[in-house]
């Protein structure tokens, strides 16, 4: 059997109706890409973002004409807002006046403690929590001078320093990350601070990149961490499209049996024995399922060697040969069709199973 994965114990903390860490769901969030003075540009980007499943959206707060309107957007979007706060304090003090559900500071670029501890008695009057935001990318000078770089010491450091102020003030509602650009140092950074404290971390590797380089970076360094029950929540720093960034997270948390969302693909690589073309029909099938919410396994198999063996461990399955392939559901077959009828029919056997497995979970 496998082992299960033990959640690092943390502190609980509220964001809205929200609960981040004590043992509560691993949230998936993200943060739009839109200019925030245009509301409209961001409310449209944030309503698309929890469409997909994410679960906190996070704005940049460049300047106070972008701090005054983050109220407005509040009210045009139902999932909680965080408020990227950088360079300035007072684009806190604003954000917070405006309601916004969290915040998140950077100890590399707002260092004055009588400023720091300004913003935390305005916050914690308002009960809206504060993520501390360590980026291997803005640290403070004398630490990157003392720890010869951005190394996880260096990380750990910016990180208690900035903490030590919050507590000193009484306020606890606190959220840690510490993201770094290289995967090993942002894995080493998260252990070293787990360590330390007892609050939820933000997990993520920090401009991980486009593509395929951005995903596998995002899933080496969260997925690690995941793996041994460290993190509370995750953000994927995709370049591109934010709702990929939601779907990769959820895809994770997935394959490490945390927490499922919709469709979870198992398809082959294809080899010399296949039947059918798999890639085609694996690529029809997910754009024409990609609204499915409610989660499910798909195996999708070129051939007979491992395809019943799958189908066997799948809600709906696909064994290809000879120009067909022969569909499962629930491990057992039900039907034989020729090739240029696989797509239509996978896709009307899973809306099916879909149908039928949605007033169990109603009544659960």
């Amino acid at each position: 059997m496998l082992r299960p994965i033990v959640r690092r114990e943390s502190r609980p903390v509220k964001i809205r109706d929200l609960v981040m860490g004590g043992g509560h769901s691993i949230l998936v969030q993200s943060m739009t890409t839109t200019d925030t003075r245009d509301v409209e540009a961001t409310v449209k980007q944030s309503q698309k973002l929890e469409a997909v499943g994410c679960e906190l959206v996070r704005v940049a707060v460049l300047n106070m004409d972008a701090a005054t309107l983050l109220g407005e957007i509040k009210k045009k979007i139902k999932i909680p807002l965080v408020a990227d706060i950088h360079f300035d304090h007072r684009l806190a003090l604003e954000a917070i006046r405006q309601g916004v559900d969290k915040l998140r500071l950077n100890p590399g670029n707002i260092t004055d403690r009588a400023k720091i501890e300004e913003v935390v008695k305005a916050a914690k009057a308002r009960e809206i929590p504060i993520r501390v935001g360590v980026n291997s990318g803005s640290l403070p000078k004398d630490l990157l001078v003392k720890h010869e770089g951005p190394t996880p010491e260096a990380m750990l450091e910016a990180g208690l320093r900035e903490i030590e102020i919050l507590e000193d003030n009484g306020f606890f509602d606190i959220v840690i990350s510490l993201k770094s650009t290289d995967v090993r140092v942002m894995i080493e950074s998260y252990r070293l601070m787990a360590k330390r404290v007892k609050y939820p971390l933000h997990l993520g590797v920090t401009e991980a990149g486009a593509g395929d380089t951005g995903i596998a970076r995002s899933a080496l360094g969260i997925g690690t961490l995941l793996e041994e029950g460290i993190g509370d929540t995750l953000r994927c720093s995709l370049t591109g499209d934010s709702t990929r960034e939601v779907k990769v997270a959820y895809d994770i948390l997935a394959a490490l049996h945390i927490r499922w969302k919709g469709i979870q693909y198992t398809a082959c690589p294809t080899c010399g024995r296949i039947g059918i073309n798999l890639e085609k029909i694996v690529t029809e099938v997910q754009k024409r399922l990609e609204g499915v919410d409610t989660p499910l396994r798909v195996s999708l198999i070129g051939c007979v060697v491992n395809g019943p063996g799958e189908a066997l461990h799948s809600n709906v399955g696909l064994v290809g040969a000879d120009k067909a392939g022969t569909i499962y559901v629930d491990g057992k077959p039900l039907k034989r069709v020729p090739e240029n009828q696989i797509v239509d029919e996978l896709v009307k056997t899973v809306m099916a199973y879909e149908e039928k497995k949605k007033p169990q979970e109603a009544k659960a």
